[in-house]
């Protein structure tokens, strides 16, 4: 059967399916939403803090540093504690990978050729397969291999997949085959390209990034257009979105792309215009205000906020409940894109945080208990 909107259809990229912890990761499993944390791992309240921010933001797994056997020693505690499966970051020291995969990591983020001797490597890999986890290999252009540079002459799209290969043999060569694979750069072009060639190489599930993307803004725009460009083509079965803020900021960007191509629906999905002398509200602070007020709703549920009757009765026709700026300050409040009532300007936000939240509430009643499995996977 051809779809009703074609233009809309994206295939994904067929990769095999690995488990960390108990969030399924590629094949035909939703597409996860990553973080990681940025207090200092040894203190473990402030971590345990700020993974609750990340969990109820809504993150699939949160990765962890752990530098020092201070950080692997709190580790332990931390894992117990968070609802959401933890990878641990290794750079260098084996036996930390060690101590965390002991301390109930879900995955171990490594590169093994940075791990040192091949003894080295086997025994991170016995320790993985001991304690059931995953491995995430993570190749980064600021920090390829000198010969590779040596070969290439700069950090390219060869040169980051051909890493990228080296490490997976090392792997493969343990028989270990529970691993996903991240070529990140803060060159969009240059991870674009990275991840386009690894995608024909392998079959294994990809982590998406571009990696020291930036600030809240300049790191979002260059984040959506690199993995929106990816996802779009179908590629990618996990993502992080790097950004100097904090890290619950990148699980509600990293959703908002997803959303935005359709990938996956959590939350309210909010339609709303620019603004202009024709608005009769004050369309730009009523935003802010209910994206604030409406954060804590789960269900997926489309919103149109419009300051005029230009453009707000077509956008309210497809969304769940819609709000149109009318004159004297009484605005035309839809529901289910028909006309329903109006408001008063100093009743709406109220009137309208409580529509979305018994829309919800109503959603959720009506949610079979195999769409609510469903909807817990997304």
């Amino acid at each position: 059967m051809s779809a009703i909107r074609p233009w809309r259809t994206i295939e994904r990229r067929k990769s095999r399916q690995i488990m960390v912890g108990k969030v399924p990761v590629g094949g035909d499993a939703p597409i996860t939403v990553q973080t990681m944390t940025n207090t200092l791992t040894s203190d473990a309240g402030a971590t345990i803090d700020q993974i609750r921010r990340c969990e109820d933001a809504g993150a699939d797994l949160i990765r962890v540093s752990c530098p020092d056997v201070e950080s692997t020693a709190a580790f332990h505690e931390i894992v117990r504690a968070a609802k959401v499966p933890l990878i641990a970051d290794i750079h260098f020291h084996y036996k930390r990978a060690l101590e965390a995969a002991d301390a109930g990591a879900a995955c171990l983020r490594i590169n093994p050729g940075n791990i040192g001797s091949a003894e080295r490597v086997a025994e991170v890999v016995r320790a993985a397969k001991a304690n059931g986890c995953a491995i995430r290999i993570g190749v980064n252009a600021g920090s390829l291999e000198k010969d590779l540079l040596e070969k290439y002459g700069e950090p390219c799209p060869e040169a980051l997949v051909e890493s990228a290969l080296d490490h997976i043999k090392l792997l493969q060569d343990h028989d270990f085959h529970e691993y996903k694979v991240a070529v990140k750069a803060s060159d969009v072009f240059l991870a674009v390209a990275a991840y386009q060639g690894l995608a024909e190489a392998v079959d294994c599930p990809l982590h998406l990034g571009i990696t020291e993307a930036g600030g809240l803004i300049g790191g979002t725009v260059k984040s959506s257009i690199g993995i929106g460009n990816l996802l779009w083509a179908g590629i990618g079965d996990t993502l992080r979105v790097s950004l100097s803020a904090e890290p619950e900021e990148e699980v509600r960007v990293g959703f908002e792309i997803l959303k935005g191509l359709g990938l996956r629906t959590r939350g309210v999905r909010v339609v709303s215009c620019p603004s202009c002398a024709r608005q009769g509200f004050d369309v730009i602070r009523t935003v802010e205000a209910l994206e604030t007020r409406l954060s804590h709703i789960k269900t997926p549920i489309s919103l149109s906020v419009l300051g005029c009757v230009v453009n707000g009765p077509g956008e309210a026709r497809e969304t769940d409940i819609g709000l149109t700026g009318g004159g004297n300050g009484k605005h035309m409040v839809y529901l289910s894109g028909v006309t329903d009532h109006h408001v008063q300007s100093e009743d709406m936000l109220d009137h309208i945080v409580s529509l979305v939240e018994a829309k919800a509430a109503q959603i959720e009643a009506e949610m079979t208990d195999a769409d609510k499995v469903s909807e817990a996977a997304e």
